[in-house]
């Protein structure tokens, strides 16, 4: 049996999905942990006999225990401040495979994400069979341009023409499905991009092309665009953030193989998501 933490957010709720399979289709046993309490059909797929809700809280070790029991496999988030409590419990109650969605900056600014960085060490030192996926950008970023594309058919936004290989967190999910599922994956690290480098004014255009009409651009000062930030993140992760958005180092540009070598299909375009997506920026 898997435990999935996060279940009802951006990654976690599809990795529930992937891994129980719809109605009818085959599946695994899911035991999908969240905060707070909720409907079965908010994070699994609609009459998924095969996932468990439980609630507990990563910051908050105790709750833990009673939440992960039954699992053997353990899809982790980076979350509250105390991973050795968080594998001690898992461990406890026989958990012996972690699966850890990190961050790409964990790997090129270790400083700067030290609290991923650290996650990873505890992990990776835990005794477990261990593999860490390190994403980069998501492409469900944009939906902070959400608003204004919807009100003013505009992108708002800093380095216009920095490109990056954002990635489809419905990637990340299959590719974390497919982990926790397999064996043969302990001891990776998975670097995760999507299948091409584009700008902020590229994806401004291909939201333009999900809506069938235009949407502009306007450029953010760095300044501008830290300001914006420090609204609701601290102050260390707002300017690596702006780092990798601005000055990104060649490992933060390059595409990526693991996505495709480990789905066996190319990563999901940005143009792709974005047209799946239309409806929020409509």
């Amino acid at each position: 049996m898997i435990v999935v933490t996060g279940a009802t957010g951006n990654v976690g709720r599809q990795v529930v999905a992937a891994l129980a399979g719809q109605a009818g289709e085959a599946g695994q046993e899911v035991i999908a942990v969240s905060r707070r309490a909720v409907e079965p059909a908010a994070s699994g797929p609609p009459k998924a006999p095969r996932v468990a809700h439980r609630q507990a809280d990563l910051a908050v070790p105790d709750s833990l225990r009673p939440a992960f029991e039954g699992a053997d496999t353990l899809f982790l988030l980076v979350a509250g401040d105390d991973p050795h409590a968080v594998l001690d419990a898992a461990k406890t109650v026989g958990v012996r495979r972690v699966v850890l969605l990190s961050s790409q900056g964990a790997g090129t600014r270790p400083q700067a994400y030290a609290h991923h960085a650290g996650f990873e060490a505890v992990v990776r030192g835990s005794g477990m069979d261990w593999t860490v996926l390190r994403p980069g950008g998501f492409a469900s970023n944009t939906f902070a341009w959400a608003e204004t594309v919807r009100t003013r058919r505009t992108v708002v936004a800093p380095f216009g023409d920095v490109a990056l290989p954002v990635v489809d967190p419905a990637d990340i999910a299959q590719v974390a499905a497919a982990v926790l599922r397999e064996e043969g994956h302990a001891g990776r690290t998975y670097e995760l991009t999507g299948p091409a480098a584009l700008s902020p004014r590229d994806q401004a255009r291909a939201i333009g092309a999900a809506l069938g009409e235009p949407v502009d651009f306007v450029e953010q000062s760095r300044a501008e665009a830290r300001a914006q930030m420090l609204g609701f993140m601290p102050e260390p992760v707002a300017d690596a953030t702006l780092g990798i958005l601005g000055d990104p180092l060649p490992a933060e540009q390059a595409v990526g193989a693991d996505v495709e070598r480990l789905l066996g299909r190319a990563a999901g375009s940005f143009a792709a998501w974005a047209a799946r997506n239309a409806a929020a920026f409509a």
